[in-house]
């Protein structure tokens, strides 16, 4: 690509940083603008943030925005009004409603003949593609997630947005024992609880309405209900001193037993010392594909499963071949 990838970021917390970071390691983007509500006490530090309400003036000096907001409300209301003036990209992580996010998206893309990417992290983002080449390759096998031990950004940002919660974080946390069993090959039933537990530290405004904060959480469709929750309300002090960094990883094991009794396995795991860091690389790596799909003409919304591999390289296909292949 000759000219570089003009880009916006709406929202400025901990996913925003890591893409602003992101972008200054792949020289083939401009960064034009970030875009927030906390623009009066953030503009000192940075020339580049903008007031969220001029956004839709840079409709024509910028090529893709990527939205790091949170799913639970964020995405849903913020993604629908941009792409309707914008190629966008997001981290939409509610693995749940994914299709009917996708189909409203794919309308309004459509219609402003736009490209909206949607979903697009680590999981689901790359552990997706892991599962798909598992099912292609192994189509009688099975295939497993893990997912930690380690910092959930949509689970904590879930629970942040409860009535009462002042700060929050969750930890998803895998069971070894699972684990084991699928790396066993004997292709086990593992139901969602026998797979993970997830423990949040809370820090409330008011100690006395904690009741009903931990009801709420262990009650969230999507995200809590079924799963071995365990709610410890701390203090801000032990909060910051404790529960400020971010590390998250997983695995995708996938394993199976063909006609000659021969067990074969697919692996890929990641290890993160900072999940959002991560994540925005992955968003910036892939904005290169919704920029080369715009200028292809295309438009709608479009997941992780049909972005081309060398569209993500900012190298040229004989430069890949060559190296890679």
């Amino acid at each position: 690509m000759n000219n570089k990838i003009r880009v916006g970021i709406v929202g400025y917390g901990n996913l925003g940083k890591g893409v602003e970071l992101a972008l200054r390691q792949n020289n083939d983007f401009v960064l034009k603008g970030i875009f927030t509500r906390r623009y009066t006490s953030l503009i000192k530090t940075n020339p580049k943030i903008i007031h969220i309400s001029e956004i839709l003036n840079y409709k024509d000096e910028i090529d893709v925005m990527i939205l790091c907001g949170g799913s639970a409300n964020d995405l849903p209301e913020q993604c629908p009004i941009l792409a309707a003036c914008f190629n966008t990209i997001d981290a939409y992580d509610n693995h749940g409603k994914i299709p009917d996010y996708f189909n409203m998206v794919d309308g309004i893309a459509k219609e402003s003949n736009k490209v909206s990417l949607i979903s697009i992290g680590w999981d689901p983002g790359l552990f997706s593609i892991n599962r798909l080449l598992a099912q292609a390759i192994l189509p009688k096998g099975q295939d497993y997630t893990f997912w930690g031990e380690g910092v959930s950004q949509g689970h904590s940002e879930a629970i942040r947005k409860i009535n009462g919660v002042k700060h929050a974080v969750q930890y998803t946390i895998p069971i070894k024992d699972a684990i084991e069993k699928a790396r066993s090959g004997n292709n086990p039933h593992l139901k969602t609880e026998e797979k993970h537990k997830r423990t949040c530290y809370v820090v409330p405004f008011d100690f006395d309405h904690t009741d009903a904060i931990e009801k709420e959480i262990k009650t969230m469709p999507d995200y809590f209900l079924d799963y071995d929750t365990t709610v410890h309300f701390i203090t801000e002090e032990d909060f910051v001193k404790n529960h400020s960094k971010m590390p998250h990883g997983g695995f995708v094991i996938s394993t199976d037993i063909n006609e000659n009794n021969h067990r074969q396995k697919m692996e890929f795991n990641l290890s993160l010392d900072n999940n959002p860091e991560f994540t925005a690389s992955v968003l910036v790596a892939f904005a290169r594909g919704v920029y080369r799909l715009a200028l292809e003409g295309k438009k709608g919304a479009f997941s992780i499963f049909d972005i081309p591999l060398s569209y993500i390289s900012p190298k040229p296909g004989e430069e890949l071949r060559k190296e890679l292949l």
